[in-house]
């Protein structure tokens, strides 16, 4: 009895410290899984698997992108809420998700600046300006000047993306008669304004790439506050329209669920970091309209909050509603 009295504190001392063994083990001791809230195909599935592979090589273990479309990325990013803060989940959130959902949806489920920790910003894509080769001008105040008198209708790929808010903040800042005409989708979206139903479209430039290298489309602008490298001589809208807040991106970051340890975020942001400005996978991705721009966590923290406070203001200032 003595003895079996001597071990109880021994035991329990140990049981106690099982927890915290389970969280000394080193990261990544299994496969790291990457969500792309979106079907296979899109911005964000592409810039996932273009990472994967050499993560995997960097980390020394395997990488896994798993797409779980829904609700507007709500569905994939709240299985990463859900997911244990050790690392071996993280989402390949964008702008939809991490910085309009929560002003957009109502009973969304995951608040993201409390429940996802910010871990590397991988790229900023612009929005694509752009019109029917058909039409008679070719420049964006040539565009306003015509709608002198009219409506203009441009298209989205649907109510709440960062398409439709570039329109609606085009709309507001200029004082032009424009109607959202929403879609599902970039395709359909490019269909009706190649038709010419449509007057412009902000598309994601990959998408609107093709139409205008076989001058079916004009780019007459991007939406973002910089030009892009894939097309260093288009302006930007603020440069044309003379609008000096104007900056509209699609952009993809990883985030881990909020208590990930600070040194596995640390470690997961340097290798990011150091594979996106690899030589060769920067190349790929401005050849897809993508601009790279590494950031600390620290700084990609502070630039997706700053987005959330940007689209609330647009909410908020146009008096857009969901449709």
């Amino acid at each position: 009895m003595k003895i079996v009295r001597s071990l109880l504190p021994l035991v329990i001392v140990a049981a106690l410290a099982l927890p915290a063994f389970a969280q000394a083990q080193p990261f990544p001791s299994r496969a790291v899984h990457l969500v792309v809230s979106y079907a296979p195909g899109g911005t964000g599935d592409i810039v996932a698997r273009l990472i994967s592979d050499r993560l995997a090589a960097a980390i020394g273990q395997t990488v896994v992108v798993e797409n779980r479309p829904g609700a507007s990325g709500a569905i994939g990013t709240q299985s990463v809420v859900a997911a244990p803060p050790d690392g071996h989940t993280l989402l390949v959130g964008q702008t939809a998700e991490i910085a309009i959902n929560q002003h957009w949806i109502k009973a969304l489920g995951y608040d993201p600046e409390k429940d996802l920790q910010p871990v590397a910003l991988a790229t900023i894509v612009p929005l694509a300006l752009v019109i029917p080769a058909a039409v008679s001008y070719a420049t964006l105040p040539d565009m306003l000047k015509a709608a002198k008198g009219k409506t203009l209708a441009f298209a989205s790929s649907g109510t709440g993306t960062p398409g439709h808010f570039a329109g609606e903040l085009l709309k507001l800042r200029t004082r032009t008669d424009i109607t959202h005409v929403p879609y599902k989708g970039a395709g359909p979206a490019l269909n009706d304004l190649l038709g010419g139903h449509v007057d412009f479209f902000f598309s994601g430039f990959p998408a609107a790439v093709a139409q205008v290298k076989a001058n079916s489309l004009k780019l007459i602008a991007v939406s973002t506050a910089r030009r892009s490298p894939a097309a260093p001589d288009v302006p930007t809208v603020a440069e044309a329209a003379g609008i000096s807040d104007f900056d509209i991106s699609l952009w993809q970051g990883f985030f881990a669920p909020r208590a990930t340890p600070p040194d596995v975020v640390a470690r997961l942001n340097a290798e990011i970091n150091r594979i996106i400005t690899t030589p060769d996978i920067r190349a790929k991705l401005r050849d897809d309209g993508a601009d790279v721009s590494p950031m600390t966590v620290e700084q990609f923290a502070a630039f997706a909050k700053a987005e959330s406070s940007k689209y609330l203001d647009i909410i908020q200032q146009s008096g857009v509603k969901p449709e």
